[in-house]
Parts: structure tokens; sequence; C-alpha cells
């Protein structure tokens, strides 16, 4: 129909992977959980092993897509001291993954192998319910499952019975199936998946750039001219 299309490419990659960051870390360290111990009462004499969590330091990483959100998690996670990166995705990226000494490998071999797997790829058919019950079956009980991608990457259900029969240690997710999530979820009621509202994005100076690309494109449209930034169809 001859309909023109603007997009915003690129503005939200370092919000996005800072928000990544902080997902995994509060999701590894417990850090909601011990907040509402201090909240509840809970914090009382020091215990050795009361609120431990795990560590970045020595550690494996293994990132679902190694695109621009994929490599700017990767590059902010490299000085908390990561031991390896792996990754994988439609292909290798040798050039890319250059940077971090990341090894690109099959799926499987990545749940095996990492402490923490942070997801960043497209929702394509191809990824839809990629994460589900093999996967999380061949991640270590130590792991950390991370997703900021999109909900349907990840089958949630499988997600529920990995975090309560001890099959992974905890999880975060910005992003669910559907969005809003219901208040009454089975992941809600639990200590080991931290869940935020899809705020990837959530910074003053992001929403302030994406807003300016999208009036300059949806102005350059009504005017006929060349936009910005279009999708070409």
């Amino acid at each position: 129909r001859g309909i023109r299309v603007g997009y915003t490419p690129d503005v939200l990659t370092d919000a996005t992977a800072e928000l990544s960051v902080a997902l995994l870390l509060s999701a590894c360290r417990r850090l909601p959980e011990a907040a509402e111990q201090v909240k509840s009462g809970g914090w009382t004499t020091w215990k050795p092993l009361w609120m431990c969590g795990y560590g970045l330091s020595d550690s494996t990483v293994g990132i679902i897509g190694l695109g621009r959100i994929g490599q700017a998690v990767a590059r902010r996670l490299k000085p908390f001291g990561v031991k390896k990166f792996l990754y994988t995705g439609s292909g290798p990226k040798p050039e890319v993954a250059a940077e971090f000494g990341a090894e690109f490998v099959p799926l499987m071999k990545l749940a095996e192998e990492s402490d923490f797997v942070v997801v960043t790829c497209a929702l394509t058919p191809a990824t839809q319910g990629m994460c589900n019950k093999d996967f999380f079956g061949r991640m270590k009980k130590t792991s950390v499952f991370v997703n900021t991608s999109r909900g349907a990457v990840v089958n949630q259900e499988d997600l529920y019975d990995a975090l309560t029969q001890g099959q992974i240690a905890a999880a975060g997710l910005d992003v669910t199936t559907p969005e809003p999530l219901p208040t009454d979820h089975p992941l809600l009621s639990l200590k080991n998946c931290v869940i935020l509202p899809h705020i990837g994005s959530a910074t003053y100076a992001t929403r302030s750039t994406m807003a300016v690309l999208a009036a300059n494109n949806l102005l350059a449209g009504l005017r006929g001219e060349p936009m910005p930034h279009e999708l070409k169809l």
C-alpha cells in the first residue's frame, strides 16, 4: 500500500545493556530478597552463608545473540573479571567476538558450560520457545538465567519448573509473555526470580532520543523527504 515506515535504530543499546547487567547482578546476588529482609526484620545477627549468591569473577558467561546489545553486555561484564565468554546465534562473528575472546558454540554447549546465560537475540520462528525444558536441563544447578530480549524466546512454564526444582539457581527477566504479566503468575511467587516491567530502554536520555528520531522520521515522511531512518520494505 506504499506506507513508509521509520524506526529508531541503535538508540536503546546502552540502556538495555546496563539493565541486563543490573538484572544479572540483582538475580545472582539476591538483591531484592536481601532488601526485603531489611524491611521485614530478617536482618539480625551475622550468619556465614546468609544471603550468599554467585559472583562474576572467574565465571563463564554465555550470550545468546551477539548483536549490538549482546556486545554491549559483554563489554560491561568483562571488567568484573569474567574468565570466558561463549556466544551462539545464526553464525560466528569472529571480528566482533575477538574483542572479548568469545567462542562460538552450539546452544546446548553454551547452556552446559555457562555460569550465567544472557539472552539478547531477536525473536524469530527459530528462537521462539528456544529456552525450554531441554535447555534449562542442560544448565548448571548454580547458573543464573537472564532475558532482556523478548518474552516468547522463553518457555515460562519450563523456566518455572527449572527454578522450583533446583535445575538452575536464579533468573532475571525484563520481558515476559504476556506483558504485563498477570499478578497471580507463578513466576512472581518465586524469590529466585527477579522480574521487571520491560524497562530496558527506560532512561530519560534514551526515551528523549527515541522521541526525537521518531518525530524527525514522521516529519520527513509527511514532507515526502527521505527519512533519517527508514525501513526498506
